[in-house]
């Protein structure tokens, strides 16, 4: 089976923007202590996600930053109930979110 243009899959990012955003993202959450993560979080994940073609389907995140404090704060309030218990699933909660978030533009 011959791949074509129309439903190959695809990164179209660079090295050099990743860096930039992450460092960016770093800056962010270092300036305001932490409370600006959700923020970073959505900056750099939007970047990564906006530049994946999936069986020639592009990907855009919808998510926003607004939408995953309210997360954030209730992550953090779980995990600090459960004396970090529920840490162990905040990677899987997260991903969770980011998915809900991510679809097809066409």
């Amino acid at each position: 089976m011959t791949m074509t243009k129309q439903n190959r899959s695809y990164f179209d990012g660079g090295l050099l923007e990743l860096i930039g955003w992450q460092i960016l993202g770093a800056i962010v959450i270092t300036f305001t202590f932490g409370i600006a993560t959700p923020w970073a979080i959505c900056m750099v994940y939007s970047w990564k996600i906006n530049h994946t073609v999936v069986e020639g389907k592009r990907l855009k995140f919808t998510g926003s930053a607004v939408g995953l404090f309210g997360n954030w704060i209730k992550w953090f309030l779980l995990t600090l109930i459960t004396f970090g218990i529920y840490g162990f699933w905040l990677n899987i909660a997260l991903e969770k979110w980011k998915v809900e978030h991510t679809v097809f533009v066409d």
